[in-house]
């Protein structure tokens, strides 16, 4: 690796039920990036009419999901009443805190039509202190996202700020950031050292850091210190994700994070038992599988 670059994480690709899924985040080479403790690229998939994605009701503990679609659209509803479609650019944010349970499906309309489908699924560690939060949800439409642009670059800012530009988004997670960038082919773009810890996915196209060139699906890892200067090899998109460090190691195991192996005990046997609010109208789920060594 260069003098900027720590790691290149290149996740496999598996097959969940005909749905590709990439998982770049946790890897054996690094476990988390600030609070971002998980992180999934979703498709590209292409459904036949009559089918979509089926993701049957289960809980989280300790965490936020944050959904961000690329194409397609998905079905959000969970144990506090919440009934939403997400879209490409717009995101859905769950803070799971104590508990809650949800499910992710394709919409009917999708459904009826077909189509492609393809996002990110981020998952973000709360802070030891708001872990046991009460849960709650919220939307955000792609036009309350904020959008730069610059010679050869455009950005949709998600969490935080970029350039000076903030997100509506509620930020329970402490200092971070995250943010889609596309670029054309031969442009350049710098990354600022706001944050120790720092990593761009690069969803499509090829980019170029200090004579290194990666392709996509990898994850990079940046050292901390120092601004990156990249380059387009070709037309390429993005995620950056970048924070403070965890306050602490966290376990994770299926659909729960926590600092404590015993919480993540207790809550799949409230699983199991039934204690965890439903969904109306949604009497499956997912089982809990067997808990091996964290």
């Amino acid at each position: 690796m260069s003098e900027t670059v720590e790691a290149r994480i290149i996740p496999p690709l598996r097959d969940i039920g005909g749905f590709g899924v990439r998982r770049a985040l946790p890897a054996p080479a690094r476990r988390s990036i600030g609070p971002f403790v998980f992180l999934d690229e979703m498709g590209p998939a292409d459904f036949a009419p009559g089918l979509g994605l089926d993701v049957r009701p289960h809980p989280h503990i300790g965490l936020a999901t944050l959904t961000y679609l690329l194409d397609g659209a998905l079905f959000h509803r969970d144990s506090l009443g919440n009934d939403q479609e997400i879209t490409p650019g717009a995101v859905n944010l769950m803070v799971a805190g104590r508990g809650i349970v949800h499910s992710e499906r394709s919409p009917q309309k999708f459904r009826a039509t077909g189509g492609r489908m393809a996002g990110l699924q981020f998952w973000l560690a709360l802070p030891q202190a708001r872990a046991e939060i009460a849960p709650s949800f919220c939307h955000y439409d792609a036009g309350r996202l904020p959008l730069i642009a610059g010679d050869g670059f455009r950005a949709r800012i998600v969490i935080g700020a970029l350039e000076g530009v903030a997100a509506p988004v509620e930020n329970l997670f402490g200092p971070c950031e995250l943010a889609e960038i596309t670029l054309e082919s031969g442009a350049a773009y710098e990354i600022g050292r706001t944050y120790e810890e720092r990593a761009l996915y690069l969803i499509s196209g090829a980019i170029e850091i200090e004579g290194e060139v990666f392709s996509d699906k990898s994850l990079i890892v940046l050292k901390p210190g120092a601004d990156i200067a990249l380059r387009a090899k070709t037309a390429a998109r993005l995620a950056l994700v970048a924070g403070d460090p965890l306050d602490g190691p966290r376990f994770l195991w299926w659909n729960f994070v926590s600092a404590s192996h015993a919480r993540i005990v207790e809550a799949r046997e409230d699983w199991i038992a039934g204690r965890f609010p439903g969904i109306e109208g949604d009497a499956d789920f997912i089982p809990a599988p067997e808990l091996k060594a964290l």
